[in-house]
């Protein structure tokens, strides 16, 4: 079950709600490859607030397995389904996962965010991030980069110095987010 072998590829499980990490440790039980990324947040719990880890995609699990023999992974306790078009199931792009697999171990700050489909794509060129590709947004006054996971239409936002990114290709146009606003000024997001 390795990565880059035609026969196993990374696909994302639709799990009961709240059953993420049960469900993960269930499925690694099994002898399979789960990815599973958190982020640090606060929730409140009898009038104070304690730091928590939650799913940066809430309601799935990130899975390496051979489609062709996807039984043992459906009938886990709290898998929903494969995630695909109809009953066929549709792998992630492996860019998509190696992306947010560098996120994580980056160790910086990270949360989802809306699903962004335009705006400017950039490279980061340097720290710890360098050669990651994402979208520059501005959210709450603070730059972003947002990294996608197109199969899922969910996104995870990273805050980052803009001074450290460069322009890989032209915004589609001008469009205002759920979280903040974006535009376009000379082909770059300000």
């Amino acid at each position: 079950m390795t990565i880059g072998t035609e026969i196993h590829k990374w696909y994302a499980l639709q799990v009961r709600t709240r059953w993420e990490g049960s469900t993960a440790v269930l499925l690694s039980g099994k002898g399979y490859q789960t990815f599973l990324p958190t982020y640090k947040t606060k929730k409140r719990s009898n009038g104070k607030f304690r730091e928590t880890n939650a799913p940066l995609f809430p309601g799935y699990v990130f899975c390496n397995f051979d489609a062709q023999n996807r039984l043992p992974i459906l009938i886990t306790p709290g898998v929903i389904s494969v995630v695909g078009r109809g009953r066929a199931p549709l792998p992630v792009d492996d860019s998509e996962i190696s992306a947010i697999q560098t996120v994580i171990a980056s160790g910086l700050r990270a949360e989802p965010c809306a699903y962004l489909e335009l705006g400017q794509k950039v490279r980061i060129e340097s720290d710890a991030l360098q050669g990651l590709e994402g979208i520059l947004v501005q959210i709450k006054g603070n730059h972003r980069i947002v990294v996608s996971v197109s199969l899922l239409r969910r996104s995870v936002a990273l805050e980052i110095d803009r001074s450290c990114v460069r322009p890989i290709g032209v915004a589609l146009a001008t469009a205002p987010g759920p979280m903040g606003s974006y535009r376009l000024v000379r082909g770059v997001v300000a």
